[in-house]
């Protein structure tokens, strides 16, 4: 049981030091903050802070239509965790 948890807490600590080698080193920030950029202005910085209800939300899909399809990249944030294990 002791080795057990020995061999646990060494696999935990690579996995936080990996973690924080894709936050510094790679391109994962820089993603985070084009993806999700929509959040810094307007109806995205309204519905962050709480100032929508479900029936602003509501009218502004009527109002806007379906959004963009935007890729998730999912396959290429695989890559960059794969990169780093």
């Amino acid at each position: 049981m002791h080795h057990a948890h020995i061999g646990g807490i060494d696999t935990f600590a690579r996995a936080l030091i990996i973690a924080n080698d894709i936050l510094e080193k790679s391109e994962y920030r820089k993603f985070r903050k084009e993806r999700y950029s929509s959040f810094d202005s307007g109806k995205g910085k309204e519905f962050e802070q709480g100032k929508l209800s479900l029936e602003d939300l509501r009218q502004y899909a009527i109002d806007n239509g379906e959004p963009k399809t935007l890729s998730g990249r999912q396959e290429w944030l695989e890559n960059i965790v794969n990169r780093y294990i």
